[in-house]
């Protein structure tokens, strides 16, 4: 039996501002975080480490705790502070806690969808959280169902749950049914899952979603697991090391222990998590990914520079690769345009007025900044082109007398299988239309993407490591045809 404290919301749409203006980039991956911490209150840390993450996901959150053999949980649809209060959280007991914040990429954004995934097993229940995509959730679902599990959720995570505890009540102990499982899970997959044992932290052979472990400053006992370092950071807690490509952590009273549980582990990280999705105070390869942002836009003006009075950058994503350009070319770095921070879901529809204007919820220019000047804009990335054409119109409208785009990631040509929510082919711009065509589309006076050479040398790592699909249809983990073909519109897919 679980404890459900939920007060579910009613199963309505809700209008994102994003739907008024869906931005001209990748939507966001998912959050997880978990604990291992007797004695503290796992709850309200677990609570704390989501809102630091909730740039990743903001549709839902979660969190399960498990007080001996008992799990409880809440979920809702929602930001983390929305779906979470002290009472909630006081009615949250336990040592081990395990949390997410989800943006759907497999399954609708419905409350059912909503993760934790809680899953009862002969060893007792298990909450699993998952940031990343499955490729084969078909193969898998028809295995399950032959095997009589309850499938309740659209979600392939849901999938890896009912996995494992298809192992575990074959006999299997909670460690060797969970390798049993993720061996027969192919894709991206960054899980953190609570046992009434204790916790696992676990990433598919690529590592192409991020998960740290940290230790909590006052216990270096206690662990702490989480996408990015900023969700150990909000908590006090202290960064011990990635978990590796392939490798399974396992946090009892006993320790860390750490397990490889993938034959031939390949690293093969999303780059699009340095480039946008993680927060640039999040750290990976030793540095802080701001520091890596500003190398883009270093690069991006060695590669394509242009005369103007002054570089904005889009906010926030776009700012450092801008105060990079700046630094690089000697051109000013101004801030052009103020954003809303407070915008988020609403379930109150604009006026006609206010859609047909809709960037201007996110975004408004400084005209006094803007006007008679020749305008650098540097964005990290255009994908559909729906706002950007906005964007500079706002530009020109504030009194820019030029407007020259600079992005600094390579076209994006296809979609993301792995957990991002990228569209069809057919709705990538660069995709369909070269460079000149783009730049005419969005009404700039230049426009410029950043090589993939570049991107890859400024990360100043191995350039193997890194999973470039969305730029170049290299995807590091075969993709089922039929897959493929519900995004790959315009690739001929040999049956």
């Amino acid at each position: 039996m679980i404890p459900n404290h939920s007060h579910l919301l009613p199963d309505a749409e809700a209008v994102d501002v994003d739907s008024i203006a869906r931005p001209d980039k990748p939507e966001e991956a998912c959050g997880v975080f978990g604990i291992y911490a007797p004695g503290e209150d796992v709850a309200k840390l677990t609570y704390f480490g989501l809102y630091a993450l909730q740039h990743r996901g903001q549709e839902s959150a979660g969190i399960a705790t498990f007080a001996r053999e008992k799990v409880y949980l809440h979920k809702e649809m929602g930001l983390v502070s929305q779906v979470f209060n002290e009472s909630i959280l006081q009615e949250l007991p336990g040592d081990i806690a395990v949390g997410h914040t989800r943006y759907s990429t497999t399954g609708s954004s419905r409350v059912v969808n909503a993760q934790p995934a809680v899953v009862a097993t002969r060893l007792g229940s298990l909450a699993l959280a998952h940031n990343g995509n499955l490729v084969n959730t078909v193969q898998l679902r028809e295995e399950l169902q032959k095997a009589h599990c309850n499938l309740v959720t659209t979600t392939d995570s849901e999938l890896v749950a009912l996995a494992i505890a298809d192992e575990v009540d074959s006999g299997k102990a909670w460690l060797e049914g969970a390798i049993a499982a993720f061996q027969r899970c192919q894709g991206a997959f960054s899980l953190v899952i609570g046992t009434p044992a204790g916790v696992m932290g676990v990433r598919d052979p690529n590592g192409i979603r991020p998960l740290v472990i940290g230790t909590l400053a006052d216990n270096p006992q206690r662990y702490v697991l989480a996408s990015e370092t900023c969700g150990l950071d909000i908590i006090g807690a202290d960064y011990l090391r990635d978990v590796e490509p392939g490798e399974l952590v396992w946090i009892t009273e006993a320790g860390l222990a750490s397990f490889h549980w993938a034959q031939q582990p390949q690293r093969k990280l999303c780059i699009f998590e340095m480039i946008y999705f993680a927060r640039p105070d999040s750290v990976m390869h030793s540095e802080s990914l701001y520091t890596y942002r500003l190398r883009l836009g270093r690069q991006l003006a060695q590669e394509s520079p242009v005369e103007a009075d002054i570089v904005i950058g889009v906010p926030d994503s776009g700012i450092p690769a801008a105060i990079g350009f700046a630094q690089a070319s000697g051109i000013p770095y101004a801030e052009g345009l103020i954003k809303n921070r407070y915008v988020g879901r609403t379930f109150i529809q604009p006026t006609q007025t206010m859609r047909e204007s809709g960037l201007r919820m996110k975004l408004n220019p400084l005209k006094d900044v803007l006007a008679g000047k020749k305008i650098v804009i540097v964005d990290d990335s255009i994908v559909r082109g729906t706002t950007s054409r906005k964007l500079v119109r706002t530009l020109r409208d504030a009194g820019a007398t030029e407007v020259h785009m600079r992005v600094s990631s390579p076209p994006v040509t296809h979609p993301c299988f792995y957990g991002i929510d990228t569209d069809s082919q057919d709705q990538l711009i660069a995709a369909t239309k070269s460079v000149a065509e783009i730049a005419a589309q969005i009404e700039v006076d230049s426009l410029a993407y950043l090589s993939q050479e570049g991107m890859l040398k400024v990360t100043q790592e191995d350039t193997n490591t890194f999973c470039t699909a969305c730029f170049n249809g290299d995807y590091p983990i075969p993709v089922p045809e039929l897959v493929k073909r519900s995004k790959l519109m315009l690739e001929k897919v040999v049956v």
